[in-house]
């Protein structure tokens, strides 16, 4: 791989915490990715919910680190597969050097800042890679989920124009029983390989139209959000929650000494993990670039998400991010293709 850039190592080598404000007294409620909090009882529980989340952020210095884990601090096996997954080595499924590399693709080149559409092509790239969580990106364009799309990403053992089983998909790639779902093949929900849903959307031109604050807020409410990414360089943010009319996020923009397992597979992990009060700012600030993200294990629970998502508007009949659900995507010949261009 080509050497990064200059610009690409621009960051800051501390963490800002004389920036980092603790949430404000208010009777508002703090939702984050799904859960209710209270700013006036719940800090703690906040900030424990926060430290949960993995915190990735730019790292320096790509070489084995002398450190000593506790043994008695096991980690779980999947938590290090997950880890593994992003830590800063070329073989890693999500690591910088897989970015970098797979966005050469996308017309970005080595260094070069990835909008949100950008990331999300590149994480759905890579992700037909990652053995390990077999996990399917779908990312849907033109503010536009496709049913059909989905169902052949998560159901590939169910051929569609026959409306019968695919012999070729093994059953262990998938959340369910192959043989128990092909014996009830109308029963999509026998079969679904866990899915991570992004929606690269443009809330206005310059600035976001305050017509989208409260579909937007609401986003965060649904349980199976992931959040929203968006910003500019160096100021693109990881946005998990909103408290009143302020947005919560995690801030990569901070240059950390990389990590490497040990022979025990053990990581020494709490540069992982936001162990400060988030960072805020008003949602007015937010650049109107962003791509939002869900995540289903079921084909029963992308559906009820799609309708939740699908019902986020405004009393005044906004929809909500413009957002369109077709069971198929339209055929476009190509004179009226042209004339759409022409358009």
């Amino acid at each position: 791989m080509s050497p990064l850039s200059p610009t690409a190592t621009l960051t800051y080598d501390s963490l800002r915490f004389g920036e980092i404000e603790d949430f404000p007294e208010t009777i508002e409620p703090v939702w984050i990715l799904g859960k209710q909090f209270s700013a006036l009882t719940e800090k703690d529980e906040i900030l424990a919910d926060v430290t949960s989340r993995l915190w990735l952020t730019y790292r320096k210095n790509f070489q084995p680190i002398d450190w000593r884990w506790s043994p008695g601090q096991r980690q779980r096996t999947e938590y290090i597969s997950i880890l593994n997954a992003f830590i800063d080595k070329k073989d890693s499924y999500y690591s910088i050097h897989q970015i970098a590399q797979m966005g050469v693709g996308e017309g970005k080149s080595i260094g070069q800042w990835y909008g949100p559409n950008t990331v999300a092509q590149v994480l759905k790239k890579l992700a037909v890679f990652d053995s390990w969580s077999k996990l399917a990106v779908h990312v849907a364009m033109d503010n536009t989920v496709v049913i059909e799309e989905i169902n052949r990403l998560c159901m590939p053992w169910l051929d569609f124009e026959r409306g019968t089983c695919a012999a070729s998909v093994e059953p262990q790639e998938m959340n369910g029983d192959l043989q128990g779902a092909c014996a009830l093949a109308e029963d999509e929900t026998a079969l679904w390989k866990p899915l991570v849903l992004l929606i690269p959307l443009r809330l206005g031109l310059s600035d976001i139209n305050e017509a989208y604050f409260e579909p937007l807020k609401q986003c965060f409410m649904m349980p199976q959000s992931l959040g929203v990414i968006g910003g500019k360089p160096n100021s693109a943010h990881y946005f998990i929650g909103f408290v009143g009319e302020e947005l919560i996020y995690l801030d990569p923009h901070t240059t950390q000494p990389a990590v490497e397992p040990d022979e025990d597979g053990q990581f020494l992990d709490e540069s992982y993990h936001c162990q400060h009060p988030p960072c805020r700012m008003h949602i007015c600030e937010l650049d109107p670039s962003i791509a939002a993200a869900d995540a289903t294990q079921q084909l029963g629970f992308f559906s009820h998400a799609l309708r939740k998502r699908s019902a986020l508007h405004f009393p005044l009949s906004v929809p909500m991010l413009e957002e369109a659900v077709l069971n198929k995507r339209p055929q476009i010949s190509a004179e009226n293709s042209v004339e759409f261009c022409g358009f």
